[in-house]
């Protein structure tokens, strides 16, 4: 039943859902220890359990043992934290080195092209340059994971931050080089 807390715990499933992925899954079912067939714990009991150990103290003792255990073992358990990042491309810029210059040291786009209101319309000084380095890692035949391609963004970063322990952290919509 602890393997079950902690799985919920780390997935933030809620106790419905937690009973549905036991039924449903053979993996999971070998996993936590449950025999098909058998009586496996329903929402109720998993409620039950929880606040058993919370009421008691002993789920705190329990989790600070287990996260103890993972960090002696080298891993870093990080409460169901999700970063998620989002590229939105650009248009690509065709500047001269001064104005690359002048979009370094901070100006402003009216400051850069203060005779060319047209030119100014279309730049943006904001936006800028990273590698996306995504997709499905692949593995070689010696189960080795395989070198990913990077492949060159021009745009901005939206990403945000969620902690199960902290709430919503957004991190708001920058510039890629921000994040």
């Amino acid at each position: 039943m602890f393997k079950v807390l902690v799985v919920q715990a780390q997935l933030n499933l809620s106790d419905a859902r937690m009973d549905v992925m036991i039924r449903d899954s053979l993996s999971w079912m070998r996993f936590f220890g449950f025999d098909l067939g058998a009586a496996m714990p329903g929402e109720n009991t998993i409620r039950h359990y929880r606040n058993r150990l919370t009421e008691s103290g002993t789920l705190e003792t329990l989790m600070q043992a287990f996260e103890q255990q993972l960090r002696e073992a080298g891993y870093l358990a990080m409460g169901s934290h999700i970063v998620d990042a989002t590229l939105v491309p650009a248009p690509k810029q065709c500047n001269t080195e001064d104005e690359k210059a002048a979009i370094k040291a901070g100006k402003s786009v009216r400051q850069i092209w203060r005779d060319k209101p047209n030119s100014a319309h279309e730049k943006d000084v904001d936006v800028r340059w990273t590698l996306k380095i995504g997709g499905k890692v692949h593995y070689r035949p010696d189960g080795m994971p395989q070198s990913q391609i990077a492949t060159p963004v021009f745009g901005y970063e939206s990403h945000i931050s969620i902690g199960q322990r902290y709430g919503a952290n957004p991190q708001g919509s920058g510039d890629i080089g921000s994040g």
